[in-house]
């Protein structure tokens, strides 16, 4: 059964922060360069980052109308998209992990948008970079579990992609019971609450693995992308 792991994040990166916010070189203003370092205090004073993870076995590839499917053991969960498949070529087994900074970020975000926006402005991005945190302690999380089956973890990998479909998040937050544990939630567009969540799939594989991510030219969206339009990338 999954049980919940809570994170002691005491710091972000910085420069993860400023990347978030659109940052390039300019040159910041003492005020805002002392802004931006109250704000990231708050925001690690504020989140509660926990999460969730779970091995599964792989237990069948094929294909469904020519797309590729890897299908879970134990699970109605299925990895379906050429971009997946290839991230996941060889794995015995997957990591399954959902984590989130908690809804009082969002709560401190909501409270900042009526008092102080440039505040709200900041927190935002110190709460993507939070989460990012969490995700990585949560996938060292599953390289550990790994490491306990004589396996190797490959990186992360999370619905929306390359050709991973946005849909996969309800099953894969119900195989990991992120609602009752975590209180992820999904509105009818397929965005979680609390907002700064993140779900990912991790391979296992029996020999040392490259770690690689997706890139801007195997995304279905990155024709509208604000990340990309702004010289940022999401694997980056």
């Amino acid at each position: 059964m999954a049980g919940i792991e809570d994170y002691q994040i005491k710091a972000v990166d910085r420069s993860e922060v400023l990347r978030y916010l659109g940052y390039s070189g300019q040159e910041l203003a003492p005020e805002l360069d002392a802004r931006i370092d109250e704000v990231v205090g708050r925001c690690l004073r504020v989140a509660r980052p926990r999460g969730v993870t779970r091995v599964f076995e792989v237990a069948e590839r094929c294909e469904r109308e020519g797309t590729p499917v890897l299908k879970l053991a134990g699970t109605t969960l299925e990895l379906a998209g050429s971009s997946i498949a290839e991230h996941l070529d060889g794995a015995v087994a997957v990591g399954v992990l959902a984590v989130t900074a908690g809804l009082t970020v969002d709560a401190e975000l909501r409270r900042l948008s009526l008092t102080d926006r440039v505040a709200e402005v900041i927190l935002d991005a110190a709460g993507s970079a939070l989460v990012e945190c969490a995700a990585d302690a949560a996938e060292e999380s599953i390289t550990v579990q790994a490491g306990a089956r004589g396996l190797y973890a490959g990186s992360r990998f999370s619905p929306g992609y390359g050709d991973l479909p946005l849909d996969t998040q309800p099953v894969l937050l119900s195989t990991l019971d992120a609602g009752r544990l975590l209180g992820i939630t999904l509105s009818s567009s397929l965005l979680m609450s609390p907002t700064k969540s993140v779900t990912a799939v991790v391979g296992l594989f029996e020999e040392p693995h490259a770690k690689g991510y997706a890139r801007c030219d195997e995304c279905r969206g990155r024709m509208s992308c604000r990340l990309r339009e702004s010289g940022r990338y999401c694997w980056s």
